[in-house]
């Protein structure tokens, strides 16, 4: 079983402007593939808000996989990527790559994304984009490769076995 925190990173969202679209969609992909999830959490493109919520959910013992969705564009207030950075301590630039890559086949626009992924402690943390259908696609992208991940991370001897 993996264990999911979704954390959704925006100004309109926090404020209740805007309805949050994508931490919710990500939610149900997750609970599809017979996952858990917390709810969703929304927070305001803040850095230290961001950085905050992410060590927090990373110490707790409680999640295996936190996703974030928003913030890793160009615009001034998206520093979703820089607040991972302050937070895990191993990047894992495989799954960033992979993403970015299927997400050029759909869009010019995906060679725009400054999403990271990286290990805190033995979670690990994910940078999605901001829109439900980015972010859905996204997360498609790296749904095959979890379980081993998780298990690597939780140092499973199941995690070698057929290599």
């Amino acid at each position: 079983m993996i264990r999911f925190a979704i954390i959704t990173v925006s100004d309109r969202s926090s404020q209740g402007v805007r309805p949050d679209l994508s931490g919710p969609a990500l939610a149900e992909m997750v609970i599809k593939q017979g996952w858990q999830t917390q709810p969703v959490l929304v927070v305001p493109d803040e850095i230290e808000v961001i950085r905050a919520a992410l060590a927090e959910l990373a110490a707790s013992d409680e999640v295996d996989v936190i996703l974030t969705t928003g913030g890793t564009g160009f615009a001034p207030r998206d520093v979703t990527p820089e607040a991972t950075l302050q937070v895990i301590e191993k990047q894992a630039p495989g799954i960033a790559e992979a993403m970015r890559q299927q997400s050029l086949t759909i869009t010019p626009h995906g060679m725009l994304s400054r999403a990271i992924a990286g290990i805190a402690s033995s979670t690990l943390i994910v940078n999605l984009p901001g829109s439900p259908k980015a972010a859905r696609e996204n997360f498609e992208v790296i749904i095959p490769v979890l379980l081993h991940v998780v298990e690597l991370l939780r140092d499973d001897p199941k995690a070698e076995a057929g290599h």
